[in-house]
């Protein structure tokens, strides 16, 4: 084949450090808007940008350029600079880490579905209970001690 073709999507999850309630009402819908255009600048497509109070979900397509690790990096290495600039919040960080889980074309509008309900969804479980339950139903091994930063 003389060209790459690829079309991956992936559903990332990550926290802010040591899972502070950071994400206020008063910029919580700039600050997805603000990821959402950093998938864009890197090529990716976001499908979804949500979360709630401590974490955010990104639910993109995943250009044929960049790792997800390398993703990951981008997306909260500048949201965490926009935070800090442009809402006065010196003391925003994200976690070290993150969850990453293939989607496919199938589950996407289920994807989309639950990120948009991360507020109800968050009244009845915590964010380690949530991340817990996508990585078992994801077969995912993970240690508890090196999760939770």
């Amino acid at each position: 084949m003389s060209q790459s073709l690829v079309k991956n999507f992936v559903h990332v999850i990550f926290s802010t450090k040591m899972r502070q309630p950071l994400i206020t009402p008063d910029f919580e819908i700039a600050l997805y808007k603000y990821l959402a255009g950093t998938c864009q600048n890197l090529n990716c497509h976001p499908k979804r940008v949500g979360g709630h109070v401590d974490h955010v979900h990104i639910l993109s397509d995943l250009s044929k350029n960049i790792s997800v690790s390398d993703f990951v990096k981008e997306v909260k290495q500048w949201s965490s600079k926009w935070m800090k600039s442009k809402h006065s919040q010196s003391n925003f960080y994200w976690q070290a880490g993150y969850g990453a889980f293939s989607v496919g074309k199938r589950d996407i509008e289920s994807v989309i579905s639950y990120i948009d309900q991360q507020h109800a969804h968050h009244k009845k479980y915590t964010f380690q209970e949530e991340l817990r339950k996508l990585m078992a139903d994801n077969d995912m091994a993970f240690d508890e001690r090196y999760v939770w930063d």
